[in-house]
């Protein structure tokens, strides 16, 4: 049966990767990306919706889609408080959870972090704790998260401290357990589509580790 996709952070480097093997794959007859501006691509199982976060609730309001992609997020540097970083991280994906779970969808998948916890005293992995558990509560027949360590790929736009990382990384890679070593955003998305896919019944954590080996 045809099925189709929603997908948000469709900009940023693990959504844009996974936008294009939903294209290439016969698996999703249509997809949907949700993006602040126009992704300037063309394809004729693509439809972009052009949005800010804050008007996810009236954009969706009339659009069905049996799997939704969670790709959103940000940082504190980009975001610059706490209440800008709750509003992509905590805020809008649980408003694009709310109303796909009321037009039919069945299945959410989304990217969270190593090291989420809601009781955590490190803002960042609390906010992201805290979206996993209150998702969890909207019903999905199949939530899956996903939680990677530090991303390498093609950023449009290097965050501060990443490229030493990355260097890091790539020295000693070997000396890090697989669970807390660099992964490629290639893998996460692919991990994303093979997820989706099987549509497993249940509440699934994916660890970093898991995830090396797409």
């Amino acid at each position: 049966m045809a099925k189709v996709a929603l997908l948000a952070g469709t900009t940023g480097l693990i959504g844009s990767q996974l936008l294009e093997l939903m294209l290439a794959d016969e698996h999703y007859s249509s997809v949907i990306a949700i993006s602040r501006r126009p992704l300037g691509k063309s394809h004729p199982k693509l439809t972009n919706i052009v949005c800010e976060l804050s008007e996810l609730s009236t954009a969706l309001a009339q659009v069905n889609a049996n799997d939704v992609f969670c790709c959103l997020g940000t940082t504190m540097r980009l975001a610059k408080t706490k209440e800008a970083f709750r509003a992509v991280d905590y805020d809008a994906p649980l408003a694009l959870a709310r109303i796909a779970k009321q037009n039919g969808a069945t299945q959410y998948l989304i990217v969270s972090a190593l090291g989420s916890n809601k009781n955590s005293s490190i803002f960042y992995n609390k906010v992201k704790g805290e979206v996993e558990d209150a998702i969890d509560q909207v019903g999905f027949r199949s939530f899956h998260i996903l939680q990677p360590s530090l991303l390498t790929g093609p950023r449009k736009e290097q965050r501060a401290g990443e490229g030493a990382a990355q260097v890091f990384y790539k020295i000693f890679g070997f000396l890090i357990p697989k669970k807390f070593a660099a992964i490629e955003s290639i893998k996460v998305a692919r991990a994303l589509f093979a997820f989706g896919k099987a549509e497993s019944v249940g509440r699934f954590i994916h660890s970093s580790a898991e995830m090396q080996n797409y």
